[in-house]
């Protein structure tokens, strides 16, 4: 995945025609899609990496990452914009990858986690160990999606995706 020290060229992700953040609209689906689902508050910015490493190893999904540098999460508009945009854009995509990271509970991923697991859209699920919910995350999507493969590892989640988009 790419590292840490490539975080300062990602400020031109915004710019890459394939990358999508919050608020920004995408409006031709007719490709592959992710959209990366996971913590944002109290959690590493993980999405950024993420989407930096997936489309410099795709060549033609499109990412939606529901981070956005500027979000002020008091302002109601600002989250009702926020909402709508993510409502969007999750049943646009594709597919929907979903990290879970060790530092907060995350109960709107979960959430998510669990509408998206009842459909037939293509998931991925990740979660980094030491998350809480950890047990119940893998036991719940093995119930309802068997051949989900959970990992522990942000780089195998990435290598989940781009193997799909050359399926």
């Amino acid at each position: 995945m790419t590292n840490m020290a490539d975080l300062a060229n990602m400020s031109n992700l915004t710019k890459h025609p394939r990358y999508f953040e919050a608020l920004k609209e995408a409006n031709a689906l007719s490709t592959k899609s992710i959209f990366l689902a996971g913590g944002i508050t109290g959690c590493p910015d993980w999405q950024l990496p993420m989407a930096a490493t997936v489309l410099e190893r795709t060549k033609d999904l499109l990412v939606f990452n529901p981070r956005r540098a500027n979000f002020d999460v008091k302002d109601p508009d600002a989250a009702q914009s926020q909402i709508a945009w993510e409502h969007r854009h999750l049943r646009g995509a594709s597919a929907v990858s979903f990290w879970f990271c060790k530092d907060t509970l995350q109960p709107i991923t979960l959430y998510e986690l669990g509408a998206w697991s009842m459909t037939t859209k293509h998931i991925f699920v990740g979660v980094e160990p030491g998350y809480p919910r950890e047990a119940d995350v893998r036991i719940q999507t093995k119930l309802v999606r068997p051949y989900v493969n959970v990992v522990s590892k942000i780089e195998d989640l990435v290598k989940q995706v781009v193997d799909w988009t050359r399926s």
